[in-house]
């Protein structure tokens, strides 16, 4: 290519694309180095220089400098100390001649210029749009295919809405209006790209900051949102004035505001929740109007136990389980329901089997082992570090006699602690034998996957759904935590 041509092209793509002609000449660089390939060995390393002010260019070749006896060394990428008078790890570098472009060269370079003149104007318009990343966009459809919607979002610039973004039954022809959540994706292959969504939870939240003025001037929070697109959402709403009602201002004048964000999303349902640091309280909010009766919280596991009565368990769980999955979701607590009459059962099992515990430990006797039941003493803890006027009051025995029990309770308690860590970790082995990595251990641990029976119970694409891995070795991993079951 001669000078006047590449300036020539240069300022025509930089003009017509807007894009600083540093990267044109940047692109050219590289398609013209690609296309001297041609004329080297297929592994050589070839760079191209360009004078930004005169258009002439120059060809370079590269050798890296290593000791002939690696074993990858070839003449034609590497080249000795001895040879180069350079350092090992160093880059030998000669220039050589420019390479007469032919018909095939010219296309080749032309070919891989333009690729990387897209790339980069494709870069730029990403750049523009950084700061609206996650923010509710306005566009205009342009194309309609079979997977995608090519949305137009203003100044011609496209971005994709995937079907599976859109809400169910949503149909959109050319130069339909649309609005929807910008996303700014990272593609392999293709680099960043303009995405949009209609599906995600911010859709919610950025309807309501239009549609309630508080949420904007920083009066109301959003704290947080669950939602199944098209059919029910759950946000969790806090004020930061105490004369305003969060859940009243989102809500609406006759529920206004709230039906005006339903009806963009198809007539979503929308729960507007009081949020709440306390998670057991949150889920009593996220729930209502069910009642929750009562809740065990287990803290390792993020997991929580509620018990509601026979009329409202199946409000609480909702069709199809919804109302409880999204009450989840929301609070970032497993929720598990059963009814009062089942956790009232469950509690005189519990309590049963601790009475035996407490008369087989303390050397006391059934009279005793319910009294200090009905007095709260729930383990062996509450007994070893009680006041001892509390277990007098509750024992109606001597001092000497209620500081033997404390004793035994304490050398209980200890017992059972090293009996939980020495489960745990003969639990975590067992995941290990599996072939799972630590890593791996870990983040099975924190979905409250501690054993192998807890693996054994998984089906293939839950397993996947917490790990990276292939249909075949999850399914062997499964069948190998259930040798167990028929052992």
């Amino acid at each position: 290519m001669e000078s006047i041509e590449i300036l020539a092209v240069v300022e025509s793509v930089s003009n017509e694309k807007g894009i600083e002609e540093g990267i044109i000449f940047g692109a050219l660089e590289v398609a013209i180095a690609t296309a001297s390939l041609r004329h080297f060995h297929e592994d050589a390393e070839i760079t191209v220089s360009i004078d930004r002010v005169t258009g002439e260019y120059s060809t370079h070749r590269h050798w890296a400098v290593a000791e002939e006896s690696i074993e990858d060394f070839h003449k034609e990428t590497h080249i000795t100390d001895a040879d180069s008078k350079m350092s090992l790890g160093d880059t030998y570098s000669l220039d050589v001649d420019n390479v007469v472009f032919g018909r095939i060269e010219a296309q080749a370079a032309r070919q891989v210029m333009m690729q990387r003149v897209r790339e980069a104007e494709r870069d730029t318009i990403v750049a523009m749009f950084t700061s609206q990343d996650n923010s509710l966009m306005n566009g205009t459809v342009k194309r309609v295919t079979r997977d995608n919607i090519i949305v137009d979002i203003g100044n011609d610039i496209e971005a994709v809405l995937p079907r599976d973004q859109l809400l169910p039954g949503e149909i959109y022809k050319i130069k339909d209006r649309m609005r929807a959540i910008l996303q700014i994706k990272e593609i392999e292959g293709r680099g960043s790209q303009l995405m949009l969504s209609r599906s995600c939870p911010e859709m919610v939240t950025e309807l309501f900051r239009i549609e309630v003025p508080e949420i904007n001037e920083d009066i109301i929070e959003i704290r947080g949102i669950a939602r199944d697109a098209g059919s029910r959402s759950k946000i969790t709403v806090k004020t930061n004035d105490g004369r305003i009602d969060p859940v009243g201002a989102c809500v609406g004048m006759r529920g206004s505001r709230v039906q005006s964000v339903s009806g963009e999303l198809g007539n979503e349902r929308i729960d507007i929740i009081i949020y709440d640091d306390n998670p057991a309280q949150m889920v009593i909010n996220a729930l209502a109007p069910a009642k929750v009766e009562s809740i065990v919280m287990d803290e390792d596991s993020r997991s929580m136990e509620l018990a509601v009565n026979e009329e409202n368990l199946a409000l609480a769980i909702g069709s199809r389980g919804q109302n409880i999955r999204l009450a989840s979701r929301l609070v970032g607590w497993e929720l598990n329901i059963i009814s009062s009459n089942e956790a009232e059962a469950k509690e005189r099992v519990v309590e049963a089997e601790f009475q035996a515990k407490l008369m087989d430990n303390l050397s006391i006797n059934e009279s005793e082992a319910e009294s200090l039941i009905r007095g709260g003493f729930l383990n062996f803890d509450d007994i070893a570090y009680a006041e001892d006027s509390k277990l007098l009051s509750a024992l109606k025995l001597d001092e000497a006699r209620v500081e033997e029990i404390k004793a035994a309770a304490a050398d209980a308690a200890l017992m059972e602690a090293m009996g939980e860590i020495t489960q745990e970790e003969s639990n975590l082995e067992s995941l290990t034998e599996l072939g799972f990595t630590p890593e791996e251990v870990d983040i099975l641990v924190s979905k409250a996957l501690k054993s192998m029976d807890d693996i054994a119970e998984l089906a293939v694409d839950e397993l996947q759904e917490i790990i990276e891995i292939t249909d075949k070795k999850a399914a062997d991993i499964i069948m190998k935590a259930r040798e167990s079951w028929f052992n």
